[in-house]
């Protein structure tokens, strides 16, 4: 018999083949409607950078005006993020998706109609404000219509925002830059269709979310990852920190003055210039659909170390490469560089299981934030020396990499 000392193991939870076959399905449709709206919403996102070139030039602004512009889309999204995160773990709102993209639709209307720079900065915050609402509740959402296949299930997640993130480059090239910033009014369309399918997946939501109360219960996580304590976790979660950090600000100088580089440096038109941006963000789409099930496979770990890392070689090579070459380097670059995000959070997590809705937040918000102050940092850092001397400095940011050898393995990767 036990003794008080002595606890007696606690009994596994018996748990019901239902709620086993719910743990272990993968609901397909929810994931791919919402990588489906994740290309729609990450579309419009980026046709604000991709109108960089053209409202600089139309609004004579400096550098540094655009970089403030890209600070206020990003801060509004970051700062909002977590808390968004944070109330619907408590609170979850099935219907918040629908909502936060009618916040874009609006900022995307008054985009097209935004002819001086405080209504850009208006225009950028109310799409920023969209944002903060959609990608923590559509990570958590992905999570939980994962069954398991947690990296699978953020990657394909991830890889719609990617695809949108690429388009927005390419389509503002052929639509917007020849005929006019008006234009930006025909991707209302694109935000309309988001919240249609928001709307049904909020539907699915609603209807199985005692379900996955039910499945919590039954399954219960501890507070931390097993074999962690408090200040481990901490210390693992600053380090993926400084890593989304290194990242970010390198993709932001990518995202931002990418197109104004190969102008400077290349004498390309705005138009040829956006359709190089776009084959870096095509690479960036490809490179984080590989980063979440690999990881699933090998260990997180070791895929934010080869993709942060791996990334240094092709980094410090671009600002000395031909056009030719910065075009091989920048595919090389986006596919390496961008395979650590899924992985990043997923192992974030899984650091504090049931607090998905938190942690996707905190890591899309940090990520937005840094490049919002990123973009007006590297912006006055290209007004005062160069735009070259941006690209020079970034070269270095994956070396940052390093640190991912700090991290300690979380028991539940694969070896």
């Amino acid at each position: 018999m036990p003794t008080i000392l002595q606890k007696e193991p606690a009994a596994t939870p018996s748990v019901s083949p239902a709620a086993k076959d719910l743990a272990e399905k993968t609901v397909f449709p929810v994931l791919l409607a919402l990588s489906f709206t994740h290309l729609l919403n990450d579309t419009i996102q980026s046709l604000i950078p991709a109108m960089y070139p053209l409202i600089k030039s139309k609004l004579q602004l400096s550098f540094s005006q655009v970089g403030l512009i890209t600070f206020c889309f990003q801060l509004t999204a970051s700062l909002l993020q977590p808390l968004v995160g944070m109330y619907t773990d408590k609170k979850p709102k099935p219907y918040s998706l629908a909502i936060g993209m009618g916040f874009t639709l609006a900022g995307l209307v008054l985009l097209s109609r935004a002819y001086s720079f405080p209504l850009v900065l208006v225009s950028v915050a109310l799409i920023g404000l969209g944002s903060a609402v959609f990608h923590p509740e559509a990570s958590r959402l992905a999570r939980m219509a994962s069954g398991g296949r947690h990296g699978m299930a953020q990657s394909l997640f991830q890889v719609g925002g990617n695809a949108g993130s690429s388009l927005g480059p390419l389509l503002a090239a052929l639509i917007i830059v020849p005929y006019g910033q008006a234009n930006i009014i025909w991707f209302s369309l694109a935000a309309l269709l988001a919240i249609i399918i928001l709307s049904k997946i909020g539907g699915w939501y609603s209807r199985n979310l005692y379900r996955i109360k039910k499945k919590n219960s039954l399954l219960a996580a501890p507070s931390l990852a097993a074999g962690f304590t408090r200040k481990k976790v901490i210390y693992s979660l600053s380090i993926l920190l400084v890593l989304i950090f290194s990242k970010y600000i390198y993709m932001t100088s990518m995202s931002s003055y990418f197109t104004f580089y190969l102008i400077h440096k290349f004498g390309l038109s705005v138009q040829d210039s956006q359709f190089y941006l776009f084959i870096f963000l095509f690479a960036v789409a490809v490179g984080t659909f590989i980063g979440g099930p690999v990881g699933d496979k090998i260990g997180r770990k070791y895929v934010i170390w080869i993709s942060i890392l791996g990334a240094a070689p092709f980094t410090l090579l671009l600002p000395h490469a031909n056009l030719f070459w910065t075009a091989a380097l920048c595919v090389f670059i986006g596919i390496i560089i961008s395979s650590a995000f899924s992985a990043i959070l997923v192992y974030a997590q899984e650091l504090i299981p049931g607090k998905t809705g938190l942690v996707s937040g905190l890591f899309f918000g940090f990520a937005f934030g840094i490049a919002g102050i990123g973009s007006a940092v590297l912006g006055e850092l290209a007004d005062r020396i160069s735009i070259y001397f941006v690209f020079e400095i970034c070269a270095f940011l994956p070396l940052i990499g390093l640190l991912a050898a700090f991290l300690p393995k979380l028991e539940q990767e694969a070896p």
